[in-house]
């Protein structure tokens, strides 16, 4: 895996061992594998496009003028960002039949600027509403471990994740409302990024929570997500210099964010801690008591809800519209907060930044299990009663990261042949880089 990072191919192109054209070859013929998930992770490809895109890219590394890191390889799209020409449906029927956008998402022209080429529509949770990653209309992408026993992606960059993670592509593209790259890249065995929101333009991206939407990326390394994160935020393309662990302190929180831990997830979450303090990393684990409030703050739901309901009102409104049922139920549980729980809800979100930031403040960073449990599999969320209590427990640790305004980092820390498993690192706003700079070496410690 580590030769098909994103610096390590960067590196190959630079020297000439490899070529852009080729390099989306391989892509390509994994899409078209009939073994593969290609059919369901992409809900389209314009490959002539991209292959003329990877043409211009080997002449300019040729001739020395490439313009970052990432020129020359396929960045892929989840399907809620504008690109120029297409149609943008949020792995939904129901918007099919828009009209094309008119220009790339800021983000996604970012991308075109530093030279990556944005590889396909990418499939997706419907309105990217849940964390398994379901998808009724065009098929469920499975998970890489075990496909035989088809386990869920994790949601809502579904086709995102999948892709990198059978190389159909080098790196993703994805949105984070409540955990959306980071979870898909914690069950596959991935890392991603969930960056502070303001940091990243939304501009051109189908919302789903104004107040919650964040754009980040799936990748193979941290480095990977670290230079697609500094494209689309407009910042120069590198990567933050890895920070030694000996002597950082981090806080494990004792409770919600371990609890229903199953066995796969606490066995290797506890031997990452191990490996971190051997290292030289200074673990507190402790009670945080803002965290232990989240379920009362949200007990009448969060933001996504009411706001998934006044984006998609056109479509929700109209008699016998083909939308997942169990995104419909989740958004028409909107329909019993009134304005003033809304807007209770926006000033006890800010009480509890104040009191989160204040109980993080002495250390460098946060420690938790991304996803409390492994991957359930298709069969274990047949009923929906099973499936909405699997969603909101693969969420629930990433999603307090979302309310807090912070930023997040999903690293793989289960040992090979074992069901992925998510170590999160997580701090308060504007902590990236630093995130980034001791993700690296977290990375290293947990390879």
């Amino acid at each position: 895996m580590s030769g098909d990072t994103l610096p390590a191919l960067s590196a190959a192109l630079a020297a000439g061992r490899a070529g852009a054209r080729a390099l989306l070859e391989r892509h390509l013929a994994a899409i078209d594998d009939p073994q593969g998930e290609g059919a369901r992770a992409f809900l389209s490809l314009d490959r002539a496009a991209v292959q003329a895109s990877a043409d211009r890219q080997d002449l300019l590394w040729r001739e020395q003028r490439a313009a970052s890191p990432l020129a020359g390889l396929a960045i892929s799209i989840k399907d809620l960002f504008d690109v120029a020409g297409e149609v943008t449906t949020g792995g939904s029927v129901v918007l099919k039949n828009r009209s094309p956008a008119a220009k790339d998402a800021l983000v996604v022209a970012r991308l075109r600027a530093a030279g990556a080429i944005p590889f396909g529509r990418t499939n997706m949770t419907e309105f990217a509403f849940s964390g398994i990653g379901w998808n009724p209309h065009y098929g469920t992408p499975l998970n890489p471990y075990e496909r035989s026993k088809r386990r869920v992606p994790g949601g809502s960059t579904s086709g995102g994740a999948v892709a990198v993670a059978d190389f159909m592509c080098a790196a993703s593209l994805g949105s984070d409302t409540g955990g959306s790259t980071r979870l898909p890249a914690a069950l596959c065995g991935l890392v991603g990024f969930k960056p502070t929101q303001r940091r990243i333009p939304r501009e051109g991206v189908l919302p789903l929570s104004t107040t919650l939407d964040s754009i980040g990326p799936i990748g193979r390394s941290v480095a990977c997500c670290a230079l697609v994160d500094a494209a689309i935020a407009g910042e120069p393309i590198r990567v933050p210099e890895a920070e030694p662990l000996a002597g950082r302190r981090f806080l494990v929180p004792r409770t919600y964010m371990l609890d229903e831990l199953d066995s796969w997830v606490a066995e290797a979450f506890g031997r990452a801690i191990e490996r971190l303090a051997a290292a030289g990393a200074i673990i507190t684990e402790a009670s945080v008591a803002p965290l232990d409030d989240l379920p009362e703050i949200n007990r009448l739901g969060s933001f996504s809800a009411p706001e998934a309901a006044y984006h998609h009102r056109a479509v929700l409104s109209l008699p016998g519209t083909p939308i997942d049922h169990r995104v419909r139920l989740r958004i028409e549980r909107s329909s019993g907060m009134t304005a003033v729980q809304y807007v209770e809800l926006g000033e006890r979100r800010r009480l509890f930044q104040q009191a989160m930031l204040a109980a993080i403040e002495p250390y460098d960073a946060l420690l938790m299990p991304t996803s409390p449990i492994v991957a359930p599999r298709l069969e274990e969320i047949t009923e929906d009663h099973d499936f909405f209590r699997l969603n909101a427990l693969v969420l629930r640790n990433t999603s307090a990261i979302n309310f807090l305004d912070g930023c997040g980092l999903s690293i793989p820390c289960h040992r090979p042949g074992e069901p992925p498993v998510g170590l999160m690192l997580a701090g308060g706003p504007l902590a990236d880089s630093r995130l980034f700079a001791l993700g690296q070496s977290i990375e290293t410690v947990l390879a």
